[in-house]
């Protein structure tokens, strides 16, 4: 073994989330508590409390699947600024928050697109005309692993993928001489978000959150972030969740504030309940390609309307609702044509 580890290379990203292990642990442990407690609340006084501007948010969910957007679209309502994002297929809700202009600096994975349907117009727009910084890169599996180091408590998570990329040029890993091996390794530093937010099927009363379908990375991000807020479509008696222990992903102790709120992940996609309203997210794409249809996008569905029940009615009410999940759980035909706006769903991300 060598006495002394050399840094062979750094990448110039910031690294957004990052302290000193020892440190959040502390922090963990004066500000936050264990207590069995009933954590119910609303979308407008969990923003107020958890959501100060200039706080670094990491939303769960994967692409267009299971996103808090009722949570996002209060955000946008009271109007939180210098908001930075953990932009790991971030998607939607990356493009409603960087365009509405409450989030301007981001670590991007996956963002700035619709996947399927196209690139994301209003929030690529602010990027460059310099409204949103991005201040560093990652790739999907190296955020994951930045988020697991910080569930860990260990200050880096030592990778290879990158190495050799301008990926890791943008990042902000620092190439070291592996001590056992002394080849070259890239670290990259633990991801602790101020609040990270979640939409899930169910939960009970004190934030015990189950979660049906994939949940990629919410198992690591609700334990890295310092402040964890859930929506959830049902919350259900906890003896409910008791009996299916094993079927809780997110655990009380983590939880902040918890909220009730039926078709949270509108227009996305809650699997096994509703199905992407891909006329909505079209009529999104093709208004947001100015900045005077942004706005107007959002004086109609944000601030013209009282709160997110107004929202739902808005969109379509109930029947949209019913036919998102006849889709979903195919007792109607899915179409091929995903975001053109003609009224047949298509199968999307």
């Amino acid at each position: 073994m060598k006495s002394q580890l050399d840094i062979i290379a750094k990448g110039r990203g910031e690294p957004l989330g990052w302290h000193d292990p020892d440190e959040n642990r502390a922090w963990i442990r004066d500000n936050k508590s264990r207590a069995l407690v009933d954590k119910r609340t609303t979308l407008e006084e969990a923003v107020e409390a958890y959501i100060p501007d200039g706080s670094f948010i990491a939303v769960g969910g994967f692409g267009h699947v299971r996103i808090p957007m009722a949570l996002i679209y209060e955000i946008v309502r009271q109007k939180r600024r210098n908001l930075a994002l953990a932009g790991k297929t971030a998607v939607h809700d990356c493009d409603i928050l960087v365009a509405s202009g409450c989030v301007n600096s981001i670590e991007v994975a996956y963002s700035f697109g619709h996947e399927l349907r196209g690139l994301s117009k209003a929030s690529r727009r602010a990027v460059e005309t310099g409204a949103c910084e991005v201040v560093a890169e990652n790739s999907n599996a190296g955020y994951q692993w930045r988020f697991l180091a910080a569930m860990m408590g260990v200050p880096f998570m030592p990778i290879r993928h990158m190495l050799g990329t301008e990926t890791l040029e943008e990042s902000s890993a620092v190439v070291m001489e592996d001590p056992f091996t002394g080849k070259p390794s890239a670290l990259l530093p633990a991801c602790y978000p101020d609040v990270a937010v979640f939409h899930v099927p169910r939960a009970d009363k004190f934030g015990n959150a189950q979660i049906d379908g994939i949940y990629v990375e919410d198992y690591e991000q609700c334990r890295a972030a310092r402040r964890v807020i859930l929506t959830t479509e049902q919350i259900i008696d906890p003896e409910a969740i008791r009996q299916r222990p094993w079927r809780t992903v997110i655990p009380y102790y983590v939880v902040d504030a918890v909220i009730e709120v039926p078709y949270g992940a509108h227009p996305c996609e809650m699997p096994y309940q509703y199905f992407f309203d891909e006329d909505h997210i079209a009529e999104w794409r093709q208004i947001s390609a100015t900045p005077e249809g942004t706005q107007a996008y959002f004086d109609k569905y944000v601030f013209g309307v009282p709160d997110y029940e107004a929202y739902l009615a808005l969109v379509g009410g109930i029947r949209k609702m019913n036919q998102l999940r006849q889709i979903e759980l195919l007792q109607e035909p899915v179409g091929v044509d995903a975001g053109q706006g003609n009224g047949r769903p298509g199968r999307g991300g």
